[in-house]
């Protein structure tokens, strides 16, 4: 078995490391990026969680968690990124977050958006067990001008459960 992935949740000490994450090699087009003072932000504002993925206490990926309190028990997922795509962290990391998640009662249904063309993000997605809630027509703005389409892709309680027997 690989070595375990150490799920914690960050602070301003690891924005350094997360911002490192968020800009590997030709993520540019997949993954967002905040400035530092962004990130501080964000994690100052009460409505997002910052989760890091740790191997042998080293960064390996990182996902920026939304609406953890939100009434309905709607998690969205803002961000994500690991180390290395293609070698299997990604998908053992949004398994560890799944769980995490769904170690909080009040949350029901965890989501995400991804464009379309990012097949490889889809297929780990759908081997965590999400499934496609549809397309967000024109939902992206970026930095170019242009309007990009979003896929939605989502599952609940109910499915992890089923799958993960929780």
């Amino acid at each position: 078995m690989p070595n375990p992935i150490e799920l914690r949740e960050a602070g301003a000490d690891d924005i350094e490391a997360i911002m490192r994450l968020e800009r590997g090699p030709g993520f540019e087009a997949w993954v967002g990026r905040s400035s530092a003072d962004e990130h501080r932000a964000l994690m100052r504002s009460g409505n997002h969680r910052y989760l890091l993925g740790l191997r042998s206490r080293e960064p390996i990926a990182f996902a920026i968690l939304r609406d953890l309190e939100e009434p309905n028990g709607n998690v969205y997922l803002k961000r994500v990124a690991a180390l290395r795509p293609g070698e299997g962290l990604g998908l053992r990391f949004l398994r560890e977050l799944a769980a995490w998640i769904y170690a909080h009662p009040a949350a029901h249904r965890f989501w995400l958006d991804c464009f379309p063309d990012n097949l490889r993000a889809q297929r780990a997605y759908e081997k965590l067990g999400m499934r496609r809630d549809g397309i967000l027509r024109g939902a992206y703005l970026s930095p170019s001008g242009e309007r990009r389409d979003l896929v939605m892709m989502a599952m609940t309680r109910d499915d992890w459960a089923r799958d993960n027997s929780i």
